[in-house]
């Protein structure tokens, strides 16, 4: 009975520290995400504010660079995350934030202050209930992925040929399904995050962890700051 209990107690010593692991691992991801957030908005406010930048960057060929620098950088880390440290991986992470800030400022030129500030609010309180929906839940929703990422695709295929055409209906149809795909996406990716820790939280390799945790935090940005720009192209009141 006396070695019963011992293991019972290991057992229960372990799935304590595994919890508080997934807690410190959780806050962390959501730590640097809230840090890059803040990087962007100081970046987009920067410039969007700044006359005669916004004339430099969103004029002749240069806007093409601005609009498509955050997605060339974001398949740039994918590729380079395994060679990189954890530090080198989070000053990766808050410089792709500001270079995503100078491709956003266009939204102080076109929006009103008071509507950005209601959107990013509205996807606040939207972010954070799918996100602890996704932490929560006992539902296995892995299966998700592959519908998900299959609708993304075609959302940025569909959104770099509307920068063409210009149709405000097919930006219309792109802004309700993104809202749609963002939305899964941020259940989907806060789940996958924490199942990828208990995968190797007995590794104790803190290297990974703190890689895992960056990439965590863009998957969990990328939801947040693609649902906000796809609610504010629908809710947003124009200047």
């Amino acid at each position: 009975m006396a070695e019963f209990d011992s293991i019972r107690s290991r057992a229960g010593a372990r799935t304590t520290a595994v919890d508080e692991g997934l807690r410190a691992h959780m806050n962390k991801v959501y730590g640097t995400m809230s840090v890059g957030m803040i990087i962007t908005f100081l970046a987009a406010w920067a410039v969007g504010n700044n006359a005669a930048m916004m004339n430099t960057l969103f004029t002749g060929f240069t806007r093409y660079i601005v609009m498509f620098a955050p997605l060339i950088l974001v398949f740039a880390f994918g590729a380079v995350i395994n060679r990189l440290s954890a530090a080198a991986a989070q000053l990766f992470f808050f410089v792709f934030s500001a270079v995503m800030g100078v491709s956003l400022s266009y939204i102080f030129v076109v929006f009103t202050d008071f509507s950005i500030a209601q959107v990013f609010l509205i996807t606040a309180i939207a972010f954070a209930g799918l996100s602890l929906w996704g932490y929560t839940t006992k539902k296995d929703i892995s299966g998700w992925g592959s519908f998900l990422i299959m609708g993304l695709i075609g959302l940025i295929v569909a959104s770099i040929v509307n920068i063409f055409l210009g149709s405000p209906a097919i930006m219309f149809a792109i802004s309700i399904i993104g809202v749609l795909i963002f939305a899964g996406l941020t259940a989907y990716d806060t789940q996958d995050i924490k199942n990828e820790y208990l995968a190797h939280a007995h590794h104790g390799d803190s290297e990974w962890l703190g890689k895992a945790a960056i990439m965590g935090a863009l998957r969990l940005y990328l939801d947040f700051i693609n649902m906000f720009i796809m609610l504010l192209n629908l809710m947003g009141a124009r200047e």
